[in-house]
């Protein structure tokens, strides 16, 4: 029986009316309502059909960013039917599916949904689709987005599509959707009193996946507080699964107050004991699936931690993993909302008020710091490999596209001509996995058996818990025996993952993999076994990560450093896979999280395509050494010395170390670095033809005035014998005759009023020094000009230090020479001093001299 009474008091309901103009308008819209209004409930019903007698029944799907939200929406709708899940709601995640021959509103994750949008474009049966909690800019959801909108402009026109987002920042996704109409439902909330309440000494910043403890201590210490000021349940929102774990150990036994955990990972019986409402009181720690996705009943005391997790990607170390951030001020009113929700209540904020004001606004979208490698395969499998013509509110960008690309056509799944999806990618793209296991997933089955290759990957797909250990064979055993949540989980995606790779099937060749015979048997459980199948799984979906022991660490093929723990089973191993590896804070090397033992033969497999034999020449410790060497990228596995190298790696190799160790490797006397500052003073002053001769600007011409000695340099010595002023003139502008003015432009010497011929200090780009002694300059009013520009001149007393520094010499002898000649006159009585210098005679000489 339907629950109308509940059903007429959902604030959403007074929206209805315009989201029905604007589909039947438009045939899209966006859906802005506060969390609890309804909106994910009320509004699958209405579109079905499901309220009204006589509207005729149509198929809606409904998708949602996380799967506890997918089961808990679907199991609420069905309540309010007053029926069960699977008849007329149901719901669809990633290896659990409960429909029924009759149901019109189906529940599924949004990584369902892109499933099912690649091998269905048309969606056949289906008449509309609501994409809920859009704000929240996952991935798969944009993902989605997009291709509905193609859907919908090239096959469908006529499919109904809802954007339904708890925020009223829609605007974009109203432009996406092609001007659809946005449709505000008011919401229901009562007030949150804020109190802020941060920790009562400084806590260290959060940095990868790590929590400062000290902060954890003080959440929980807040939460018993608000127990104690306040009345009502607590919803404390915690950055993840280990942090929730915490402080729930800090927190301890509460007496008569229920301690819930809510999260991904948390099984089916918890997810429904706090989405209903208990008869006593309850502490609800949770991740931000919280935020929107889920109503907690009894909520009027939020405790906020202020932390979230996004991805992050570190190309430069081939590491990607979630991250420990700031929340977002919109993230901080989301949850805050959630404590007047049914009631006044009150929000305790685990940082400084002068603080809020430095957060971001809102989160950042998946698509610009995520792994893009699977939304790569995906674009490229629905036919748009550059992703340029997609309806994406964020273009993806260049770079992580490039790198995604990369990983997508090392293991074959895209063709490198033209960016598109291979047979192979097809179907990679289909398994549900991120492609790097899918490649690992199809190439380990034929070798151990489609069971053991899904056990590994299922392992994958959801890291492990952290007790069950670094060893990757250890955990599949863990998990194996496991009777928690995630063996439940594991189990359950075993068995999907099975199904799909059992059935006969040809041999999926991978890039670089030799053709071999037909699949080796498959190995009973055995500890050995398990970590056989752990490793192999392992490196083939991480081959950049394949690792050997060198010099206490772990070198990967990609270049990367790795640390083990000092207690770990994998301490001693040669050759390791690392599956899940991150960075400490100041640490120089990654550190490994969660790797298995494998050995060269698996490495080499794995990582075929970066295997290479050749001559090198490189320049280290100051000198060339030559190697004829075996690699697997980074790791070196056999190495044998170079006699005779060619020259054009030699040449190279000596070209690094100039760059490495700078131009002075080769020989500069006086007239050299006077030649330079002269060409340097020239080309700022007039600019071309004249050269460029900083370090960056003949590294870049070294072809023009290096050559021939750098082709005959066999070692560090023979840079030393070149002369880099003869070098140098190479770079003159002789063409039409330009270098005959370079002495006039900016001379070695200039000739003073005296005689003296004067070198000139172009040391200073800006302006060059003349240095010479006063008297040597009477007579000359004008200050000389090189290249246009002033020369600076330094006049010298008759001991030769600076009495005075003028670009202006007519000002000088007019303005500032009496007090010169005023405090040096008594010091050197035997030198000139006229009253009128620019009449005086110059002169090199003393009074004596003169009268003679």
């Amino acid at each position: 029986m339907i629950r109308a009474d509940l059903l007429d008091q959902l604030p959403v309901r007074s929206a209805l009316p315009a989201l029905r103009s604007a589909l039947d308008a438009d045939g899209a819209a966006v859906l802005v309502a506060p969390p609890g209004t309804g909106k994910t409930t009320l509004v699958p019903l209405v579109l079905a059909g499901l309220l009204d007698a006589d509207a005729p029944a149509r198929r809606v799907v409904v998708a949602e960013p996380r799967r506890i939200a997918a089961r808990a929406a679907a199991r609420r709708m069905a309540w309010l039917l007053g029926e069960k899940v699977g008849e007329r709601v149901g719901y669809t995640v990633r290896g659990e599916r409960v429909v029924g021959p009759r149901t019109c509103v189906e529940v599924v994750t949004t990584g369902v949904l892109l499933q099912r949008l690649q091998r269905d474009q048309e969606l056949t049966g289906i008449d509309a689709v609501m994409l809920d909690e859009v704000h929240e800019r996952h991935l798969d959801a944009d993902t989605v987005a997009a291709f509905l909108c193609d859907v919908r402009e090239a096959l469908r026109p006529e499919l109904k599509l809802v954007a339904a987002s708890a925020t009223t920042d829609a605007e974009g996704w109203a432009q996406l959707l092609g001007g659809a109409p946005v449709v505000e439902a008011a919401g229901v909330s009562y007030p949150v009193d804020v109190v802020w309440a941060p920790p009562p000494r400084p806590v260290r910043p959060p940095h990868g996946m790590r929590v400062d403890p000290a902060l954890l201590s003080h959440v929980a210490a807040t939460v018993r507080r608000a127990l104690a000021e306040h009345t009502g349940d607590v919803l404390c929102f915690l950055p993840g699964v280990g942090e929730i774990a915490r402080v729930a150990g800090q927190l301890g036994a509460l007496g008569d107050v229920d301690v819930l955990q809510v999260h991904g990972r948390a099984p089916a019986a918890v997810q429904d004991a706090v989405l209903s409402a208990g008869a006593r009181r309850r502490v609800v720690l949770a991740t931000a699936v919280a935020e929107s996705s889920l109503t907690v009943p009894g909520v009027r005391i939020v405790v906020d931690a202020g932390l979230a997790r996004e991805p992050r990607v570190d190309h430069a170390r081939g590491l990607s993993a979630l991250t420990t951030v700031r929340a977002s001020r919109a993230a901080g009113a989301q949850r805050a909302g959630r404590a007047g929700r049914e009631a006044p209540g009150v929000v305790y904020r685990c940082w400084d008020e002068a603080e809020d004001g430095r957060l971001t606004r809102f989160p950042a979208p998946e698509i610009k710091v995520a792994d893009l490698t699977a939304f790569a395969l995906q674009v490229a499998v629905w036919g748009g490999p550059e992703a340029s013509g997609l309806a994406l509110l964020d273009a993806p960008p260049g770079g992580a596209m490039a790198a995604a690309r990369s990983v997508l056509t090392a293991i074959g799944a895209v063709d490198p001509a033209s960016g598109r999806a291979t047979e192979r990618g097809t179907r990679l793209a289909r398994l549900g996995l991120h492609p790097r296991l899918g490649r690992a997933l199809l190439d380990a089955a034929p070798a151990v058996g489609a069971r053991r290759a899904a056990e590994a990957v299922a392992l994958l797909s959801e890291e492990p818990p952290r007790e069950y250990g670094d060893d990757l064979g250890g955990a599949l055993r863990a998990a194996r025996r496991g009777a928690d949540g995630y063996g439940a989980r594991w189990r359950q995606e075993v068995r999907r993952l099975s199904g799909l790779v059992e059935q006969p099937a040809q041999r999926q060749e991978g890039p670089g993999r030799r053709q071999e015979g037909p699949a080796r048997r498959q190995e009973g459980p055995g500890d050995a076994s398990d970590d056989r199948v752990a490793g192999l799984v392992a490196a083939l979906a991480f081959p950049e990560r394949v690792a050997r022991r060198s010099g206490g660490s772990y070198l990967m093929v990609s270049g990367t450093r790795a640390d083990i723990g000092d207690g770990s089973a994998l301490r001693h191993a040669d050759w390791v896979a690392v599956a899940v590896a991150d960075r400490p804070v100041g640490a120089g090397h990654a550190r490994v999280r969660l790797a298995a033992v494998v050995d060269e033969e698996v490495a080499r497999r794995a990582a075929a395509s970066l295997y290479s034999e050749g001559d090198e020449v490189a320049w280290a410790g100051g000198e060339l050494v030559a190697r004829n060497v075996t690699r697997l990228g980074a790791v070196e596995l056999a190495v044998r010395p170079l006699k005779k190298a060619a020259p054009g790696l030699v040449r190279e190799a000596l070209l690094e170390g100039l760059r490495r160790e700078g131009l002075g490797l080769l020989r500069w006397d006086r007239d050299a670095e006077a030649l330079r500052q002269r060409l340097a003073y020239v080309h700022r002053h007039v600019g071309e033809p004249w050269p460029d001769v900083s370090d960056e600007g003949l590294h870049a011409r070294v072809d023009d005035w290096l050559e021939p000695e750098l082709s005959t340099a066999r070692r560090r010595a023979d840079l030393g014998r070149i002369d880099a002023g003869q070098a140098l003139k190479r770079l003159l502008p002789w063409a039409g005759g330009v270098a005959a003015r370079f002495d006039e432009l900016a001379p070695e010497r200039l000739e003073v009023p005296s005689g003296s011929r004067i070198r000139v200090d172009y040391s200073d780009p800006q302006q060059p020094v003349l240095a010479v002694k006063l008297q040597e300059m009477f007579g000359l009013e004008e200050t000389p000009r090189l290249a246009g520009v002033p020369v600076l001149v330094h006049l010298l007393s008759p001991a030769g230090r600076p009495a005075a520094v003028t670009a202006d010499l007519a000002s000088f002898w007019r303005d500032g020479y009496l007090a010169v000649r005023a405090d040096l006159r008594g010091r050197y009585p035997k030198h000139p001093w006229p009253e009128d210098p620019a009449a005086a005679e110059p002169t090199r000489y003393t009074n004596a001299r003169l009268r003679r």
